[in-house]
This record gives C-alpha cells, sequence and structure tokens, in this order.
C-alpha cells in the first residue's frame, strides 16, 4: 500500500487521515484516535493503523490536532531588520527556548512596510503568542494585534497596551554605568554615536548619558546617529573625528563601537590612550582579542528567560493585568575604556 507517485517514484501528495482509513478499513475517526494519546481504541485496531500509516508514509497534523486542544503552538516573532549580531543571537536564544517547550516560531523580517504586511499576513494564522522583537512597529498593528486577542510580548521596546508584556533591560541605568565609569578615569570630554530614532533603546541609552553628564554640569561634545550595524558606526566615527576630538566615545550598541574602534585606529588615535571607547550589548565580537571591547551587557539569556516566563502565565491566564518586567545590565570592563 502507496500513496499516489510521480513518474519519479515521489509521493506527490501528502498521505491523509482518510488515505489510512481507506487502507486499513476503519472509519476517520478511528485514525484520529489511534494518534491521539489517552483516546479510546481497541489495541489491535490501533496497532493495525499505525502500521498502515507507517507504510503510506502518514504522520498526523500536527497543527490540526493542536487546534483540537486549543493550541496551535504557533508563536510569531517580529524581529526587525536583525541590524546586529545582538538580534541574531537574542532569536537564536528565543527559538531555541521556543522548540524546547514544544513551540514553533515564525519568524517575521524586515522593515517599514514589507514588515508590516508580513505581520498583517501571519495575524490569519491560529498563533498562540506573538512576540516584538527590536525594530519599530505601526501602532495600527499592535492594536490590531490586541484586538484580535492574541496574547503579546514585547522584547527590547515598550508597548504600553491592554495585554501587552514587556520585557526590557534598564537602558539608561546600563548608560549611566559606563559613563560615570569613565567619569571616574578622568575624562571630560565626551561624545556618542547614537542608534535609529525608532528604537526605544536608543533613546533610552542617550537618556542615561545625557542625565549623568548634565548633573556635573556637562554636556556632549559631539554626536552622530548610526544604524546599529559596523558599517554605521564607522562612518558616524569618522565624521564625529573630523569635527571633534573626544577623549570618551560612547556607542549605542557593540556593532557601532567596533566600527568607530576600526575608525579610529585608521585616524591615528590610541583606544584608549586618547580616547576610551564603551559600548552596548556585549555581543561574542566584543570579547576578541581584536577589540576587546569594554562594553555593557544586556543579558541575553536573562532577557529571554523571562519571555518565557510570561508566555506561559499569559497562556494559562489570558485575561490577567499587564506585566513589565526589566532585567539588570551589567559592566563588562576590558581593554578599551
Amino acid at each position: 500500500m502507496t500513496g499516489d507517485r510521480d513518474e519519479t517514484g515521489r509521493v506527490s501528495r501528502r498521505v491523509t487521515a482518510q488515505m489510512v482509513a481507506d487502507a486499513a478499513g476503519v472509519s476517520r475517526s478511528a485514525v484520529s484516535r489511534a494518534f491521539t494519546e489517552g483516546a479510546y481504541l481497541d489495541a489491535e485496531k490501533r496497532l493495525k493503523i499505525q502500521e498502515v500509516a507507517t507504510e503510506l508514509g502518514y504522520k498526523p497534523n500536527a497543527l490540526a490536532a493542536g487546534l483540537q486542544g486549543g493550541r496551535s503552538h504557533l508563536v510569531a516573532i517580529f524581529v526587525g531588520n536583525m541590524r546586529s549580531p545582538y538580534d541574531t543571537a537574542f532569536v537564536r536564544r528565543l527559538v531555541g527556548q521556543l522548540n524546547a517547550r514544544s513551540k514553533w516560531p515564525l519568524l517575521i523580517d524586515g522593515g517599514g512596510e514589507q514588515a508590516e504586511s508580513a505581520v498583517s499576513e501571519v495575524l490569519r494564522y491560529p498563533l498562540d503568542a506573538l512576540i516584538l522583537r527590536g525594530g519599530s512597529m505601526a501602532e495600527e498593528i499592535v492594536t490590531r494585534c490586541a484586538k484580535v486577542g492574541i496574547p503579546m510580548i514585547s522584547s527590547g521596546r515598550l508597548v504600553m497596551a491592554p495585554g501587552v508584556d514587556n520585557v526590557c533591560c534598564h537602558n539608561a541605568q546600563g548608560m549611566r554605568m559606563a559613563t560615570e565609569e569613565l567619569l571616574s578615569r578622568g575624562r571630560n570630554r565626551f561624545a556618542l554615536i547614537s542608534g535609529p530614532q525608532a528604537f526605544f533603546s536608543s533613546g533610552r541609552r542617550r537618556a542615561g548619558l545625557i542625565e549623568t553628564l548634565a548633573e556635573r554640569d556637562m554636556t556632549l561634545i559631539g554626536e552622530e546617529t548610526g544604524d546599529y550595524t559596523v558599517e554605521g558606526g564607522y562612518d558616524a566615527a569618522r565624521r564625529l573625528f573630523s569635527n571633534a576630538r573626544p577623549d570618551a566615545l560612547l556607542c549605542s550598541n557593540d556593532a557601532m563601537a567596533i566600527g568607530a574602534l576600526t575608525a579610529a585606529r585608521e585616524m591615528g588615535l590610541s583606544v584608549p590612550g586618547d580616547m576610551s571607547v564603551i559600548g552596548f550589548d556585549d555581543i561574542q565580537m566584543a570579547s576578541w582579542p581584536t577589540f576587546n571591547l569594554s562594553t555593557v551587557r544586556n543579558p541575553i539569556d536573562a532577557s529571554v528567560d523571562r519571555i518565557m516566563e510570561l508566555l506561559e502565565r499569559r497562556l494559562e491566564t489570558p485575561m490577567k493585568p499587564a506585566e513589565t518586567v526589566y532585567t539588570d545590565p551589567v559592566l563588562k570592563l576590558r581593554g578599551t575604556h
């Protein structure tokens, strides 16, 4: 007994439960019960159905089975533009933890209209939850998600909407820690390479620096904006160094800090002799001997653990009040401060 095959001998279409039922001489519902844990079915009939199913190459539709139990186990993750290695590492960890809990992620990449269109399409699927990670997301999409009753968790930016849980790093606190470290070392000419305005983290990290300097009646001597990439940091640093000579440079993420280090070396600036450089995130590249970058760790493991906890609580109690959980940054001093 085999499924329909094309001229190459390959199965040309998916084997269905009805095909198994016809081949085994049983009802369609008997096939369903044979693959449903705890469902009543004569042991001999169950064995026969499973043998026929194996011969035909039949696999139960996990999505349909999940829907019968009220869960699809599908979780959509909005990952923005994946602009930095931090985002890649974060999503890799998040996907691994979802898989370990038998949940299957649908990744949505891109920005602007492309991302909004993709999110609109994915909402047609029976999702268990939607996780927002990085980038910006149109308010109308967030509102639409909330209206259709999909549990939502926002990571890396705060979304204040009913039923939406948030996990976020104390970004301003992390930048304050870095600034105070450099002040304690006598640095007094501060500059910043900030990230895109649409990124929640960019504003909060900038605020942490500006507020800490203001408490000492100090201001920035220069500021440029990058796009959270190594290339963006390099270009921003070249522009910055053509107009100012800071002795302390803070960057809104590690990728841009690595680009700035490269630009500084090309221009003959000694780090940390002439200038201190501190990034944010603590990506794997930051610890490479080539860079040995001092930075602020934005803890991935802790953030993903909190997301998993919030997800489980939200699925257990869909109507519970929204929660916001913060993770603590850690100053990682290496060789560039």
